[in-house]
């Protein structure tokens, strides 16, 4: 559980003022010191990750955000930060004082509702003063989902905190009790299937990379068998299998030569867009890879990172896909990388985004980001669905995915054909 990585966590956010206990409260859930808590107002300076198990709900992460009203000299840059928290959160617990509630609060409850973000309310420091019953009553107006504590309580804790978990697992969204598929849906219950993973200067030394092993992981827990090889091994491999695969998924940089040597019949997809799928909204990616062909000289294409990771020579969003895509148009296309949390607010300057497959990200994380887009009038696609794309093979890709295959087929016109 506790190397269970961050995307696959629950995301509970705690917003508040400054100096509302916060990371008081963080500390008294958790039952250990892992917040700088102190009586001057702004200590959190930044938003604080805790990773934990949190049974029954499973491994989460809370997310101690610094408070909306940070009047301090760095008060606007950690307000900003604090917002973009909304993007990450499953889960909303706002945190007020008795007979304390203004703009601050209304602010935060009502963008939580604007994104759909469920909410509890914690009235916190209840040793320091009773919350009177008009009080309370006004905040159960506002969310169904009321609660009292006291963080110096600490004989009142395990009631509080099975409350509180109790809260947590009625509002816990369905995706996190039953997230998407990833892989084990499309393949047939008798038959294995092929993963084929390069081995290159991307791939980390003596393991293979998340999506890979999410992926194998999926197939496992679905009572399925894969069979992992490298590129250069792929054609042998099918001829050895006695009958042929349910599904052949491929780095999507070899994708080329694995359609080239998979016969029509056997279906056939990339780790990026299965991903795709289950992080995010693999129609809409296919969509916005038609705007691949309407790019102009001078169009700024957006390159978007979830990790930040060490580039290396021949890196796949700064080096790679801008070759590739300069080979498809014919000329250079000017590109800019963001990586991690650092995707703009303002994305209209932006021809297209081409986002990673967001393995390290929530899918409520990754479908905030599409929806900013969408909002901002700019197409967003993936990486798997672009690099397909550029390469020709889109339609062959989509082959287990009829739905995206007849939105491809709408937008395109008429299939690619290999």
């Amino acid at each position: 559980m506790q190397k269970t990585p961050k995307s696959l966590r629950l995301h509970i956010g705690l917003f508040g003022r400054t100096n509302v206990g916060k990371s008081s409260f963080l500390n008294y859930v958790v039952g250990q010191d892992v917040a700088i808590t102190s009586h001057i107002p702004g200590t959190t300076t930044d938003v604080v990750e805790k990773p934990m198990e949190l049974l029954p709900l499973g491994p989460v992460v809370f997310l101690d955000t610094a408070g909306l009203d940070d009047a301090s000299e760095l008060g606007a840059l950690r307000i900003e930060r604090t917002k973009k928290v909304f993007d990450r959160c499953d889960v909303l617990v706002l945190l007020t004082e008795p007979e304390a509630w203004g703009g601050y609060e209304d602010e935060v409850l009502a963008e939580a509702r604007k994104r759909r973000i469920p909410v509890v309310i914690v009235v916190n420091k209840a040793d320091t003063r009773v919350p009177s019953a008009d009080f309370m009553e006004s905040l159960r107006r506002r969310s169904s989902r009321v609660l009292s504590c006291s963080c110096l309580d600490r004989q009142g804790r395990d009631p509080f905190v099975h409350s509180f978990k109790a809260q947590l697992i009625e509002i816990c969204p369905e995706e996190f009790l039953h997230p998407p598929a990833l892989v084990g849906d499309l393949l047939a219950q008798d038959k294995l299937c092929v993963f084929i993973v390069p081995i290159d200067k991307e791939a980390p030394k003596g393991r293979l990379i998340l999506p890979q092993v999410q992926a194998i992981r999926d197939v496992l827990d679905g009572g399925r068998g894969v069979v992992v090889v490298r590129e250069s091994e792929y054609a042998s491999c099918l001829k050895n299998l006695r009958t042929p695969p349910s599904l052949v998924v491929c780095d999507s940089q070899v994708v080329a030569r694995m359609v080239e040597e998979t016969p029509p019949e056997i279906p056939c997809t990339t780790f990026s867009i299965l991903f795709s799928r289950s992080k995010g909204d693999l129609d809409e990616a296919v969509r916005g890879a038609g705007v691949l062909d309407q790019i102009q000289e001078g169009d700024k294409i957006l390159i978007a990172e979830a990790c930040s990771h060490h580039a290396i020579q021949d890196d796949i969003g700064r080096v790679k896909i801008p070759r590739w895509l300069s080979q498809f148009k014919g000329f250079d296309v000017p590109v800019e990388v963001c990586a991690g949390k650092d995707f703009p607010e303002n994305l209209k300057g932006f021809r297209l985004v081409i986002h990673c497959g967001a393995c390290m990200f929530t899918r409520r994380e990754m479908l905030a980001r599409i929806e900013r887009a969408r909002e901002q009038g700019v197409a967003l696609t993936n990486y798997g669905v672009a690099i397909a794309y550029l390469q020709g093979v889109l339609s062959r890709v989509l082959s287990p995915f009829p739905s995206a295959l007849l939105v491809y087929q709408e937008t395109a016109g008429t299939p690619q054909q290999h």
